[in-house]
């Protein structure tokens, strides 16, 4: 049979088809012999050509993975025989290659110590003198360790020696590469026995890798991966190592005589490092030198002739270049501004960026104003409140800076500055949006590159400027219009079609005179089909979400159905992932204007996204082999008749499952993550505006979803947990619209998997934006659902202590999951602002707590958490950590006010909690005064009586704060305080000095929720002491006169509003009138029509 099988591969090779086709049928048919194993041994060991020992061992090697078990023992002993032999007297490297990957599937199977031959070869190779020997002994001993880590454990401290003496083998470069990879392969494995072995390692590694580089770049590029590895396993195991890694890192990444790609890699592990350790990056004084080094990359000027990917005039601006040592020197300031204390990073980074912003040097400038573009995100509050008016300075100059390449840099800074820096950059506008509209009247001439950062700047900009923005519309929207009849550039229209979508956030209801030209052309767009209009139309479709969220109900409406139809149409005629990512959005959109348009067509939208949820599609599994073997490999049965399509997707759906090891890795393309993570946050949404029509497909989106908890990508992992909590809180909503017993059990069921899920995923994730996504969500759930997600004995202790972990930082995503060396955070009050962000998403679950459960079930747990709330009170914390503070000790006590048994509990807190929020009166910042004086009223509402002895000190607070404040949030809120006081005890307070005060600050100015809290006050002092309040009659009817009518004002406010002027009206019409008549005709009117309808 041997030799008919050397004439079958030998034929396979051939590059006619019709010969392959005949081959492969013949190579089926030889399948079937129990003899094709011994008859393969032969061909792999005799064949002269290398190219078929090659495909003889592949086959094996597929023989083997999937039909070990029906090999009869003594073909498997003589396989095991003749493998270790052949790989010894192979010389050809490629075939090496395949020889012990079969040799890896073959230990898979047989466990290592099944086979001692194997184990005594690998131990001679790799400690033989010649050097030959050793290279190819670290060949097979790196294939069978990358597919088996775990059964070698026992050979672990072993193997580490053996690595210790091959790292010094400096000429041997082959080797020091696969010895790196056996290494990177079981780090993940390697346990606290050989911690001490690993660590010892680290030096000879890095020396090892200098000579890798020297030798061959793209294997030590490859090789270097063992830090990242190091980094994301075992960090206790680099630590002592951080500041020897850190040095490696910046020279190879600062050289310019190496390749982009390794310097690139370099980069990003220092990248990775100060994710992973900030801490132990500033303890050990690195930040400095990394500052120093990459400063000078991401200024340098490109080669002459050259210019920076991003300044190339074809650049779409999708930041697809990012594999070049500039943008990851930019990367590594974005992730010190994410992950350490604003102001340590400051004090260190502001001399190099104003240094480069002075520079003759357009590129120096350049640099600095990236520097300050990314800083952004991670610094917002830091740069917001310390350095606002001087960074934009700067950023406005550089629009009018006489070199492209430092204006197109402001721009960009510019859109980073408006999408962070939040609301403070928009009181800019006045300066700003001259600027941005002067870029967009010289749109024809400019490059397109340009332009698309003038529009990336204006959009952000224009995007959170709400009312603001009218004065400017009339000029935006005909440009825009313009741009969409008249462009002969697609890149030029699709850029307006965004900003209209831009404007339409800002302007709501204010661009309904220019909606029907804007439908006309977007519906035009997505009525074509030709190629070349496809990102056209991925962003019409998202600008018509916008506007479905935006333009208002009665508008939009009529639109509703003929959207989803073009949505259908869209993704029916054309398969492209980004257009049916955009139809899912708009779904969504549009389930919230009229969810009953959905309904006909929910079997088709959920079929089309739970099918993107389950595709393998964009996700490419690399193999390391031609696949055309993969289709010789039958299940030895000849039902499935052999397509190749067919046979090829089976088999890699066999593989993702169960043998990565076997796959050099996947690459997944963005369009289909992003797809997978807008079909969760569709699903999610449409469910809870759909409510009882999204039943029937309740259950299969959530089993779905539920899978992609897993998702390599974390931004799907974000969007699959926010959809589980719209599941719930959609289901909760069923159950309220329609009580019976079966939609209360589903319910019950569905928090019983979503929240300890939840619980859990806090704890071990490792992304911190992941969970922030899940407290989040988590906290929305327990909005809605209130007791009902409490049923459960055990959960309200297992969330109370899971906030409470957040809070200590010791969750795995905090650093806290233990490992960290001496690593104990030292400076409590400095943290990085989104370190902060999550504890404060923590913390606003507590109250959500203390309102769904009786407060004597709480009172232990909140016992437990108080203290770390209070502790961010300090003077010493920054604003952003006391005004959370003060904020959540007053959202706590709001709570207590409504459920059983909370007057007491907010009593026995009354001690410790007054100071905290008196102290917080006089803080220097307005929204800290703010919320404390909020908590304040609070207590005094929710503790009832047992306050009554503090109030002649509360009172005395207050009217020193009513004479000296100018903050008008603030003294809206002293108002509500004194009215929640004189609620709770209204003999406690001296209302003829207290009322005419607080009568004197109305109407409310800022905080028009608090209208609530005054108008019930003033009708109980009416019904109490009907003289005072007539005697104040005057600005009571000015002040009602305000909240009638108000849309800022809920409609149960403006209604006791009204019954108190028809009392007056009534009783005291004479007053009544006299008031009236003080007031404009306009506010007369309103009154009178109020009193009438009331």
């Amino acid at each position: 049979m041997t030799e008919q099988l050397e004439q079958i591969l030998s034929q396979l090779t051939q590059p006619d088809n019709a010969i392959i086709q005949q081959a492969t049928a013949q190579l089926k048919q030889a399948f079937k012999d129990p003899a094709i194993i011994p008859a393969l041994c032969a061909v792999m060991s005799g064949s002269q050509n290398p190219q078929i020992r090659q495909s003889a061992a592949v086959m094996l090697r597929l023989r083997v993975k999937k039909h070990w078990k029906k090999i009869s023992p003594d073909d498997r002993e003589s396989l095991k025989a003749v493998v270790l032999q052949t790989f010894m007297q192979e010389t050809e490297h490629t075939v090496q290659h395949s020889l012990s990957q079969l040799c890896a599937v073959m230990v898979k199977h047989e466990t290592p110590d099944r086979w001692p031959a194997l184990l005594q070869l690998l131990n001679q190779s790799t400690k033989s003198s010649n050097p030959h020997d050793r290279q190819v002994g670290l060949l097979l001993l790196n294939k069978v360790m990358e597919s088996n880590p775990e059964p070698f454990k026992p050979h672990y401290c072993q193997l580490l020696q053996l690595f210790n003496t091959v790292l010094q083998d400096h000429n041997n470069p082959t080797a020091l590469y696969y010895c790196i990879l056996t290494l990177t392969a079981i780090t993940a494995y390697t346990g606290t026995e050989e911690m001490h072995q690993m660590r010892s390692i680290i030096p000879s590694l890095i020396v090892a890798l200098k000579h890798l580089i020297k030798a061959d770049q793209n294997q030590a590029s490859e090789a270097m991966e063992v830090f990242n590895e190091l980094m994301e396993s075992e960090v206790s195991i680099i630590v002592p190592h951080v500041a020897d890694i850190v040095r490696f890192c910046l020279e190879v990444g600062s050289d310019t005589a190496l390749s982009d790609s390794l310097r690139v890699k370099a980069l990003s592990c220092i990248a990775f490092l100060i994710k992973l350790k900030s801490k132990t990056v500033l303890k050990q004084k690195l930040l400095n030198p990394i500052l120093q080094t990459i400063f000078p990359v991401l200024v340098a000027a490109p080669p002459p002739g050259e210019q920076d990917p991003e300044d190339e005039e074809d650049d779409t601006g999708d930041g697809a270049d990012n594999d070049n040592p500039k943008h990851c020197a930019a990367q590594i300031i974005d992730t010190m501004a994410l992950h350490m204390p604003p102001e340590k990073l400051f004090q260190q980074l502001m001399p190099l960026t104003q240094a480069c912003l002075a520079s003759e040097d357009p590129y120096q400038r350049k640099g600095g104003l990236m520097c300050l573009a990314v800083l952004a995100e991670g610094c917002a509050d830091h740069i917001r409140t310390k350095m606002l008016s001087s960074v934009l300075q700067t950023v406005c100059q550089s629009l009018s800076d006489t070199n492209q390449v430092v204006r197109s840099a402001g721009l960009f800074a510019l859109g980073q500055f408006s999408e962070h820096l939040q609301p403070e950059v928009s009181k800019y506008c006045a300066e700003l949006m001259p600027l941005l509209l002067d870029y967009l009247s010289s749109l024809n001439e400019a490059k397109v590159g340009h332009v698309t950062k003038a529009f990336y700047a204006l959009e952000n900009f224009m995007e959170n400027l709400g009312a603001d923005i009218e004065p400017y519309l009339p000029t935006l929207m005909e440009t825009m219009l313009s741009a969409l009849n008249n462009a002969a550039n697609l890149k030029i229209k699709e850029l307006a079609v965004s900003a209209i979508g831009a404007i339409a956030n800002a302007a709501k209801e204010l661009l309904v005179p220019y909606f029907p030209p804007v439908i006309e052309s977007l519906k035009g767009f997505l009525t074509t089909t030709t190629e070349e209009m496809r990102s056209l139309q991925t962003q019409s479709l998202d600008t018509l979400s916008v506007l479905a969220r935006t333009i208002g109900n009665d508008v939009f409406s009529p639109l509703a159905a003929e959207c989803v139809q073009l949505g259908l149409n869209l993704t029916d005629t054309i398969d492209d992932p980004d257009l049916r990512r955009c139809t899912y959005s708009l779904y969504s959109a549009v389930s919230t204007v009229s969810p009953d348009c959905l309904t006909p067509h929910l079997t088709a939208i959920t079929t089309v996204m739970l099918l993107a949820l389950k595709s393998n599609e964009g996700i490419t599994a690399h193999l390391e082999e031609d696949k055309t073997f993969v289709l010789l490999d039958d299940d030895d049965d000849d039902e499935n008749d052999n397509n190749e399509e067919e046979k090829d997707v089976d088999f890699l759906e066999d593989e993702t499952e169960t043998e990565v090891h076997d796959i050099t890795g996947f690459s997944v393309e963005n369009a289909y993550i992003d797809e997978k993570e807008d079909a969760c946050d569709a699903l999610g949404e449409i469910s809870f505006s759909t409510g009882a029509a999204f039943q029937p497909f309740l259950e299969s989106s959530f089993q779905q979803v539920y899978e992609m908890r897993d998702f390599p990508h974390e931004d799907v992992r974000r969007a699959a947990f926010g959809a589980m909590g719209q599941f719930c809180r959609a289901q909760h909503k069923v159950w309220k619209e329609n009580p019976t017993e079966a939609n209360h059990q589903a319910l019950l069921k569905l928090l019983d998997v979503v929240l300890p899920c939840f619980v859990e995923t806090v704890r071990a994730e490792h992304e911190r934006q992941v969970v922030m996504g899940i407290l989040e969500t988590m906290n929305n759930v327990i909005k809605s659902c209130k007791e009902e997600a409490f049923q459960n004995p055990s959960r309200l202790k297992e969330i109370s202590y899971v906030i409470r972990d957040v809070l200590k930082k010791k969750t795995v995503c905090q650093d806290g999951g233990g490992g960290g060396v001496g690593d104990e955070a030292d400076d409590e009050d400095q943290q990085a602002e989104y370190d902060a962000m999550l504890q404060e998403f923590a913390g606003e679950g507590i109250p959500l707590l203390a309102s769904s459960v009786p407060a004597d079930s709480f009172a232990p747990f909140l016992n437990d958490l108080l203290p770390l709330i209070m502790s961010k009170a300090k003077s010493s914390c920054t604003v952003a950590d006391r005004s959370f503070s003060v904020g959540t000790i007053g959202e706590i006590l709001q709570a207590l006010v409504s459920v059983p048994g909370g007057r007491g509990v907010a009593g026995r807190l009354s001690t410790r909690l007054l100071p905290v929020l008196v102290a917080g009166v006089r803080d220097s910042d307005a929204e800290v005064r703010n919320n404390s004086v909020f908590g304040l009223g609070c207590l005094a509402q929710a503790a009832g009586p047992i306050v009554v002895s503090d109030y002649p000190m509360m009172l005395s607070v207050f009217s020193n704060m009513l004479t000296k404040e100018s903050d008008l949030r603030v003294i809206d809120n002293l108002c509500a305080a004194l009215c929640r006081m004189i609620l709770s005890n209204v003999e406690a307070v001296p209302l003829e000095q207290v009322v005419p005060a607080l009568v004197a600050r109305l109407p409310l100015k800022e905080d028009m929720e608090e209208n609530k809290t005054v108008f019930n006050c003033l009708a109980m002092l009416y019904t109490n002491s009907p003289a005072l309040v007539v005697k104040l009659m005057k600005p009571i009817v000015a002040a009602s006169s305000h909240v009638i009518g108000n849309k800022n004002v809920d409609k149960e406010t403006q209604n006791t509003s009204a019954l108190l002027m028809k009392e007056f009206a009534q009783r005291h019409s004479a007053d009544f009138q006299a008031a009236v008549t003080s007031l404009p005709r306009e506010e007369q009117a309103k009154l009178s029509a109020a009193i009438s309808a009331s």
